[in-house]
């Protein structure tokens, strides 16, 4: 067994898993088959990977793509093991998100892989530090399908103002967001709501709110918690899971980095004037 694989997170359609292998050139060279559509990070080491759409050494930054079903070997001839961060989509969900690129005509990967690319750098480091949040892994996964279709359609993302049609459907989708900030929220959810398609309605949604709907949601949750923290006396942690966080740990290493301080030290300053960032209150 050379390769073990963990899953980080899923939704309907997609999951995410991080995939480390441990092959070296003592290894041999066997075909596999990819179960889903693939899109993977190479995120340490390198290998020789070949599918019939091509062949090339993948280096960290590359990024492997599969079509589902496709066969495809992993070699490592010079060096032993790999780490790949893998995002895996169904064929219907990652056509969802390809129908809502400009210039995207097919589904189907044309070419083995992508190398690292400056257009993509941003996004990659995004992924790799992503905390493990279902949302925000599934808000990664539709930028990054989405980018990747992109470059193979050879097209460039152009800024555009949303239609007014858009603009009704995102206006929706936030009061529908407020409505319901404390239950567990997908992009696709959101999205379905809006009657807009994954990508084009998280694309929409940036250039309208300056924000992707994670972020916003996020926004939401914190803005609720801190203040039900100066009005009440319920407990920490019946706050944080009453505005929508899964665990206690998570809201309170999100509200210290947008408050500035814990939970805890918030409710214990009801009453002191707030402080723009680098002031100091007078002595």
């Amino acid at each position: 067994m050379t390769t073990l694989s963990h899953l980080l997170a899923a939704g309907p359609g997609w999951h995410v898993r991080d995939i480390v292998c441990t092959a070296g050139p003592a290894d041999a060279v066997y075909e596999e088959q990819h179960a889903h559509c693939c899109i993977a990070i190479v995120r340490s080491g390198s290998f020789r990977y070949r599918s019939r759409q091509g062949g090339a050494v993948l280096a960290p930054g590359s990024i492997l793509l599969g079509n589902r079903g496709a066969c495809f070997e992993c070699g490592h001839e010079h060096a032993t093991g790999d780490r790949c961060l893998s995002f895996q989509f169904e064929p219907g969900y990652l056509e969802n998100i390809v129908s809502g690129v400009p210039g995207a005509r097919r589904m189907e990967f044309t070419e083995a892989h992508l190398p690292p690319s400056p257009a993509l750098a941003r996004l990659v480091a995004e992924a790799e530090a992503a905390n493990g949040d279902a949302s925000e892994f599934e808000e990664i996964a539709t930028r990054l399908a989405g980018a990747v279709a992109f470059q193979l359609a050879g097209a460039r993302p152009a800024p555009a103002a949303p239609s007014a049609r858009d603009g009704r459907r995102i206006s929706a989708a936030l009061r529908w967001i407020e409505a319901h900030s404390e239950e567990p929220l997908s992009l696709s959810a959101i999205a379905r709501e809006a009657a807009m398609s994954p990508y084009h309605f998280l694309r929409s949604f940036r250039a309208s709110i300056g924000m992707t709907p994670h972020q916003y949601l996020l926004r939401t949750r914190l803005h609720r918690a801190a203040v039900t923290l100066r009005r009440s006396d319920l407990p920490v942690a019946s706050i944080a899971f009453d505005c929508g966080f899964g665990d206690l740990s998570t809201f309170n290493r999100r509200f210290k980095r947008v408050m500035g301080e814990s939970p805890t030290a918030y409710r214990a300053g009801a009453g002191r004037p707030a402080l723009l960032p680098g002031l100091a209150l007078p002595r």
